[in-house]
């Protein structure tokens, strides 16, 4: 399946919401697309590892954490779950560490930054809940539509 966010934004315009949040891609898979889940935490990624772990294959994990640079999120033990597991990718505003790592991997990433300081494993957060960042609201269930371009939601699947 390939597809263009700005092609989408074509066809589709009154249909999507377009994340206005820049972020970095450090996946070898630049483009990808499935349904949402999510997860809410602040520097603790316990909630992350769970949720990557149990997820639907083909889903994005989208990740608010909080727009924190404190610390990382995900590393490529994580983001190696990720993959063979078959998920489609995660958006994380957030931090990931291990980039040169990820980079090699078969995976669809994307973040605000790196910073290699690990994050705190309380168990702290929320999961499947509608999170709030880049002026868009990330409803689990809802399509997420990532390329070069940007990040597109739709409330329904499109291609």
């Amino acid at each position: 399946m390939t597809f263009k966010t700005a092609d989408l934004c074509d066809d589709f315009s009154n249909e999507l919401t377009v994340c206005k949040q820049a972020f970095t891609s450090y996946g070898k898979k630049i483009a990808f697309s499935g349904p949402i889940s999510t997860v809410n935490v602040l520097e603790d990624n316990v909630l992350v590892e769970e949720s990557l772990e149990t997820i639907p294959e083909g889903n994005i994990l989208v990740v608010d954490g909080g727009a924190s640079r404190n610390c990382a999120l995900m590393g490529d033990r994580l983001a190696g779950i990720m993959v063979k597991r078959n998920l489609a990718g995660v958006i994380i505003n957030g931090c990931i560490r291990d980039s040169a790592d990820i980079a090699q991997m078969d995976a669809g990433v994307v973040a605000l930054g790196t910073n290699p300081l690990k994050s705190k494993k309380e168990g702290k957060g929320e999961k499947d809940i509608t999170v709030t960042f880049g002026e868009v609201n990330w409803k689990p269930g809802n399509y997420a539509y990532a390329d070069e371009d940007g990040i597109v939601i739709s409330e329904k699947k499109l291609i």
